[in-house]
C-alpha cells in the first residue's frame, strides 16, 4: 500500500488534493473501486472522471482533478507503467534445472540458470548467467544466449542463432527456421540453402507465436530495444534498427532494411528488398511496396505519406459525389 504522495514522487508528478490518501491497488476507470488509483489518458475519457469510484486519478488533464484527488503528470502511459510495476512486483524463484531436461554435455551454462521440464539444450549451446529456459523449449546446436534472458515455454530456437542480453521471448515463437528461398527451373522449385543466422540484440521483447527466419547468406538482425507483438513474421535477411515497434500480425518481406525507431501498426506489411527510413510510422493494414525515406506517417496500400494519401482519398470522394450527381442528372433528363 502506498500514499498518493509516494506514488507521485515515483513518477515525478504533482499531487492535487489529499496527498495522504492510501492507495491499495490500481483499476480501470470504468470499473474502478474505492482505495484504488485509476488512469485517464486523453480527453476522450474525461467523461468518466466524475463518476469513477476510484479514490484517486492519474492524468495529464488538470481539469479532471478539479474535484478529484489525483496526480498530474506529463506522460500518463509511462507513469502508469511505473506504478503498475510497484503493485505487481515480479517474484524471483530459486533457479532450478528440472530432472527431465535434456542437456548435451557439450553445452555451457552460466550461473543461476533455470531450465524447465522437457527442455532440450543441444551441443555447443552457451547460456549466460541468470537466464531461464521454459518447459518444452528447444535450443539448437551452437546457439549463444546472453545473460538475463527469459525464454518462455515451447520456444524453438534453431542452430547457430545469437540471442543477446536481457531478452524476453514468449511462448510458441520460432527463431532461425529456414527463410522462404526457392528458384524455379523447368517447373521444379529448387530450395536455396539458408546458411545465415538470426542475431537478436540486447533488450528485445518478442511476443508469442512469432517467426523470425534465418538469413540466406548474411544474418537476420533485430536491433536493440525493439519490441514485437504476438504473431509477427520477420523474413530472411531482414535488418531492423534499434527501438522499433511491431504490432500484431505485421509481416516483413525478405531483405528489407528498417531504420531506427520505426513503428508498424497491426496487420501492416513491407514487401521484400525495400528500405524504410528512420522514424517511419506505418499505419495499420498498410503495405510498404517501395522504399520510403522516413520521418513520416505512411498509410494505404501501397503506402504513401499520410498527407498524400489524404489528398488522394479526398479526390476519390469528390469523384464519387460527382458520379452520383451525373447519374441523377441522367435519370432526370
Amino acid at each position: 500500500m502506498f500514499t498518493l504522495r509516494e506514488l507521485a514522487d515515483l513518477v515525478n508528478g504533482s499531487v492535487m488534493g489529499d496527498e495522504n490518501i492510501s492507495i491499495s491497488g490500481v483499476s480501470d476507470i470504468r470499473n474502478a473501486k474505492q482505495g484504488t488509483l485509476t488512469f485517464l489518458d486523453g480527453r476522450k475519457y474525461i467523461q468518466y472522471a466524475e463518476s469513477t469510484e476510484a479514490s484517486a486519478l492519474l492524468t495529464d488533464e488538470k481539469d479532471a482533478l478539479l474535484e478529484t484527488d489525483g496526480i498530474l503528470v506529463k506522460n500518463v502511459r509511462v507513469s502508469m507503467a511505473k506504478i503498475l510495476e510497484q503493485f505487481n512486483p515480479k517474484s524471483a524463484p530459486e533457479p532450478t534445472i528440472d530432472s527431465t531436461a535434456i542437456i548435451d554435455p557439450g553445452a555451457s551454462l552460466g550461473k543461476n540458470i533455470s531450465i524447465g521440464p522437457f527442455a532440450v539444450i543441444e551441443n555447443d549451446v552457451s547460456i549466460g548467467d541468470n537466464s531461464k529456459i521454459g518447459p518444452h523449449s528447444v535450443i539448437g546446436q551452437g546457439t549463444v544466449i546472453g545473460s538475463n534472458v527469459d525464454i518462455h515455454s515451447g520456444v524453438k530456437i534453431y542452430a547457430d542463432c545469437n540471442i543477446g542480453n536481457a531478452i524476453t521471448i514468449f511462448s510458441g515463437t520460432v527463431i532461425g527456421a529456414d527463410g522462404f528461398g526457392f528458384v524455379t527451373e523447368k517447373d521444379t522449385h529448387i530450395k536455396i540453402p539458408q546458411i545465415g543466422r538470426v542475431v537478436i540484440e540486447d533488450n528485445v521483447e518478442i511476443g508469442a507465436n512469432c517467426t523470425i527466419d534465418r538469413g540466406t547468406i548474411g544474418n537476420t538482425i533485430i536491433g536493440t530495444e525493439s519490441k514485437l507483438d504476438d504473431q509477427v513474421h520477420i523474413a530472411h535477411n531482414v535488418q531492423i534498427g534499434k527501438g522499433c515497434l511491431f504490432a500484431g500480425h505485421v509481416a516483413i518481406g525478405g531483405s528489407t532494411v528498417i531504420g531506427d525507431y520505426c513503428a508498424f501498426g497491426g496487420k501492416s506489411t513491407a514487401t521484400d528488398h525495400v528500405v524504410i527510413g528512420d522514424r517511419s510510422m506505418i499505419a495499420a493494414v498498410s503495405a510498404v511496396m517501395k522504399s520510403v525515406s522516413g520521418g513520416e506517417i505512411y498509410s494505404g496500400r501501397p503506402a504513401r505519406k499520410l498527407r498524400d494519401q489524404q489528398k488522394k482519398d479526398a479526390v476519390l470522394t469528390q469523384l464519387s459525389v460527382l458520379k452520383k450527381r451525373l447519374r441523377k442528372l441522367e435519370e432526370n433528363s
